[in-house]
């Protein structure tokens, strides 16, 4: 990832993240599972899903294979209450943190099957593609769930990179 810091871009990641925890924290146990006409329904199941699929991401970063969906940390259908979610997301970024500075070439390729409507497809993919998909796919859910906090009355916004990022001081 030439010209790019990939454990500075997770860091800002975590950044808006913790802002979007922030918002949601507050919020009663109706509002959290809401269902809205969009995305993953529900902010209890847009989280599960962006932390469940950090955390696939973070294992193939790190090479290794997930284990049958009984050994999810998540399951996005039955998500949990937010204080637990929350603690299985923080847990889960040290661990994403950790695979991201171990990369040591973002360019190699790897392989691995998926099953896609039940037929196995082979994935053939870089860790700067998984980690570029990390970072893409939860700025989508997040927006999504930015979304639902504003119809909840919540005003949900400014997690750009420059807003969370660049450093200021007065001219």
């Amino acid at each position: 990832m030439e010209h790019m810091d990939p454990v500075r871009l997770y860091a800002y990641l975590e950044k808006a993240r913790d802002r979007l925890l922030d918002w949601i924290r507050p919020l009663d146990p109706a509002q959290y599972v809401r269902e809205f006409p969009f995305g993953k329904r529900t902010l209890s199941a847009t989280l599960a899903h962006i932390a469940l699929s950090e955390w696939f991401y973070a294992l193939r970063l790190t090479r290794k294979t997930p284990p049958p969906r009984s050994g999810w940390p998540l399951d996005e259908d039955r998500p949990p209450p937010f204080a637990e979610l929350e603690a299985v997301w923080l847990a889960q970024a040290r661990r994403t943190r950790a695979a991201i500075a171990g990369v040591e070439d973002w360019s190699r390729e790897l392989e691995y099957t998926v099953r896609w409507d039940g037929t196995p497809v082979v994935i053939t993919v870089s860790p700067g593609d998984i980690f570029s998909q990390l970072l893409i796919h939860e700025a989508h859910h997040r927006a999504q769930a930015m979304a639902m906090l504003r119809q909840l009355g919540v005003a949900a916004e400014d997690l750009d990179y420059n807003v969370l990022m660049y450093r200021r001081r007065d001219a």
